[in-house]
């Protein structure tokens, strides 16, 4: 989809186009909603397109796709006939919108990106949508790296992923470290290193930084280890046992058991990845099971015939969508941003597999094979993929209902109306006011809720150093004008029910000053004390106008409560130590105008130090590969500014 398509979405959230599209609908509040949706039918075309429902207020209740809207729409606008969840939505239907397309292929990939964005209740949404890491060996340098890496593909050399998680690259990495002896320093280490470092006394780098390997020899390493991760690990295994043989045989017995431990190194990898089917080269195994209306996803990443990984998803399901539509909605969210394999092995028959099939060749650029095995090694996969998401959901229920009971606890504990569907909590970390943050960790029924995480720059320049009061109120006072700003009616679920912060009656008073500024009310807030000798088990809690009080010792509530301010002191402390770093490590070059990352390690490997390049002269400036003259004069000018120099 093209820009114009783009800014044509942008437009139609505007009020004049509820308007347009909901003209004809300006008493929709004393209709039933099929007869709201069979107005439509008189203006609506033949054409593919995107529609959505929505109700009185104007939220999203639902977003579809249709090779034909008029079709589409004119299933809806029977009064009976539907599911329960279908008839559910049709009744609160107040108005709709359409968007045509020119063909049913970009409807689909609209579909997905407005079901993204706007999160509608009926909908099938999948809610964690990370990208996932893949393993880089660089290709520019003599002695490439080799290295864990996630996002846009833009370094030269050879990919090789997706992996399920940063822990399977990991433990691959560390594998391959053994068996191949590949460097993973960066490139300005390598070029400064004297004398070799722990990994080559510890076996995991042939130290080529020093020389102790050539670079045919380097070269052959990374040949070997590339046609490993392609899947030819028999062959690979196979030249170096002929290779062992040979050293044994000229009595080189150090060079055989470095070879020997290279290939127990290999064989540890494959043993440890489980599955490693013979006759699936490359596939992502999606397999769903669904109870009592929620749902597990299952992927498994097989790449040159080699387990990668696999990785759980509980996408919401819509108020009952049934297997078809979740597995048709998760796999065109799911790719929205990753490039898909050659085949797609699936336990349910997909709705729209053939449309699906269409964008996920398009996306690839080679044919995708959607598949839905009925026996043979394909078909035992999926069973085993079935298996893991039977047993995945079975344990998120059941931490889902000690959660509910723990919520509930909590409700009961401090007097709350009802359990509060999401918590904020709060922190603040620096050392003598030096690097200020604070931090906010967010949990609700599923547990903690990491993508709602959020850090604060401590900004003002007027607190005192230390001031662990007016930093609460400056991140309590920008995280509420946020939400009033964009929700203030409270719909989009993104206000607290409880707020509770990590201190006493000072904490609290600076909270309430900040939200009695703002004019918020009806938020619950708790602070959240050490208590006595500071220990654990003895945390007094204060409430606005209430005396403080304690918990039982044993109280799993609180139990819980310390969970809560221990993860918000984790996330906390973590965000200040990398804001810390980041200003050690800082040099005056972050502030040279035209002077990014690259440039930098440029000018550092060229010279050694930021002082150095702030020594240097125009023309040794000029001569570092990467920097254009009018850049060293703006460098040189940066440095000798004000001294007199020409």
């Amino acid at each position: 989809m093209g820009q114009n398509r783009e800014k044509d979405v942008a437009d139609i959230h505007s009020p004049s186009g509820f308007v347009e599209d909901g003209a004809c609908t300006a008493d929709a509040e004393k209709r039933p909603g099929h007869e709201v949706i069979r107005d439509y039918l008189k203006v609506l075309g033949n054409g593919p397109g995107v529609y959505r429902m929505l109700n009185r207020e104007g939220a999203v209740l639902y977003v579809g796709k249709a090779r034909s809207l008029k079709k589409r729409v004119s299933s809806y606008a029977k009064p009976t006939g539907h599911s329960a969840r279908i008839g559910r939505m049709i009744s609160a239907t107040a108005t709709m919108m359409f968007l045509t397309t020119e063909t049913e292929t970009e409807a689909l990939l609209l579909e997905q990106n407005l079901i993204k964005q706007l999160k509608p209740r009926y909908n099938v949404l999948l809610r964690d949508d990370k990208s996932f890491p893949n393993i880089l060996v660089g290709g520019e340098h003599a002695y490439p790296q080799i290295q864990k890496h996630r996002g846009a593909k833009r370094e030269k050399g050879q990919y090789f992923g997706p992996f399920a998680s940063a822990g399977a690259v990991n433990r691959t990495l560390n594998q391959l470290q053994k068996a191949f002896l590949l460097r993973n320093c960066s490139d300005a280490t390598f070029d400064s290193r004297t004398r070799p470092c722990l990994l080559y006394q510890i076996k995991r780098c042939s130290a080529p930084c020093v020389g102790h390997v050539s670079e045919k020899e380097y070269g052959d390493l990374v040949r070997d280890a590339t046609r490993y991760l392609q899947g030819k690990s028999t062959k690979v295994q196979e030249h170096l046992a002929s290779e062992m043989a040979a050293a044994s045989e000229a009595m080189e017995f150090e060079r055989a058991a470095a070879l020997r431990d290279r290939i127990r190194a290999m064989a540890h990898v494959s043993s440890s990845q489980g599955i490693n089917p013979q006759g699936v080269e490359e596939a992502d195994i999606i397999a769903l099971h669904e109870d009592q209306g929620q749902a597990c996803v299952q992927v498994f990443f097989i790449r040159a015939n080699q387990n990668w990984g696999n990785r759980a998803y509980f996408p919401r399901t819509g108020t009952g969508a049934d297997a078809g539509e979740i597995l048709e909605a998760f796999i065109a969210q799911f790719y929205g941003n990753k490039t898909p394999p050659r085949q797609l092995l699936v336990s349910h028959a997909v709705d729209n597999a053939d449309l699906l099939q269409e964008a996920l060749t398009i996306q690839l650029g080679r044919k995708v094979d959607l598949l839905v095995p009925q026996r043979g090694e394909k078909a035992a996969l999926v069973e085993g993929a079935v298996r893991n998401a039977r047993q995945a959901l079975g344990r998120k229920m059941a931490e889902s209902a000690s959660q509910a009971r723990l919520l509930e606890g909590l409700a009961k504990a401090f007097a709350l109306d009802a359990p509060p569907e999401r918590i904020e909590v709060y922190d603040n970390s620096h050392i003598q006011g030096a690097h200020a943050v604070g931090a906010m960790i967010v949990a609700g029924p599923e547990g903690f809720l990491k993508s709602s995480y959020r850090k604060f720059n401590i900004k003002s320049e007027t607190l005192t150093p230390g001031d662990d009061f007016g930093m609460m109120k400056e991140v309590l006072d920008r995280r509420f004008k946020r939400l009033l700003k964009e929700d203030p009616d409270r719909q989009s679920g993104n206000w607290p029910d409880l707020v509770l912060i990590d201190g006493g009656a000072g904490q609290i008073s600076a909270v309430m000053e900040a939200l009695g500024e703002l004019g918020v009310e009806n938020v619950e807030v708790i602070g959240v004390a050490k208590g006595e000798d500071r220990n654990a088990g003895k945390e007094e809690f204060y409430r606005p106008g209430a005396r403080a009080f304690s918990l039982p010792h044993r109280d799993p509530v609180l139990y819980f409560i310390q969970r809560l301010r221990d993860e918000a002191h984790r996330f906390a402390i973590g965000t200040h130590r990398a804001k810390r770093s980041k200003a050690i490590s800082a040099t005056p070059l972050d502030d040279v105008p035209g002077v990014g990352a690259a440039r930098k390690r440029a000018l550092l490997a060229h010279f050694g130090s930021a002082k150095a390049v702030g020594r240097a002269g125009l023309t040794d400036l000029k001569s570092v590969p990467g920097i254009s003259d009018q850049l060293a004069e703006t460098l040189y000018a940066y440095f000798h500014e004000g001294d007199g120099s020409k």
